[in-house]
């Protein structure tokens, strides 16, 4: 079992940054891939960024390549998100997930946070 809590989440300003964390307890950090999606109100959730166990391999969506970025510290067990030069369409709840089989732009994940609101205004 893996928990995680997102957390960083808030109202910004368009062309702001927010840093959201996911701090995991449970199973070994370093087994599982990690993923961030997001979820606007009557939208299915979307992949935005995703790191494999070793951190030598990462993603991200084309709607947010070049301004947000994914890492990991394994010390911490957390797992980052970067968001620079936000726009108000980047406003979702935010989630964090792990994966036991590798790295995927998929949403099957075995586990899930509770999320964190982002919130871009104009």
């Amino acid at each position: 079992q893996v928990q995680l809590v997102e957390s960083g989440g808030g109202l910004v300003q368009a062309g702001g940054s927010l840093r959201l964390s996911c701090a995991a307890s449970g199973r070994t950090f370093s087994s599982y891939a990690m993923g961030w999606f997001r979820q606007a109100p009557g939208t299915e959730r979307e992949f935005v960024a995703a790191i494999s166990w070793s951190g030598g391999t990462m993603r991200h969506a084309n709607s947010v390549k070049g301004r947000f970025t994914i890492s990991r510290d394994y010390a911490k067990s957390t797992v980052y998100l970067q968001m620079n030069s936000l726009k108000p369409e980047d406003t979702a709840v935010y989630y964090c997930a792990a994966r036991s089989s590798g790295i995927s732009e998929y949403t099957d994940y075995d586990y899930w946070g509770q999320g964190t609101q982002v919130t871009v205004s104009s």
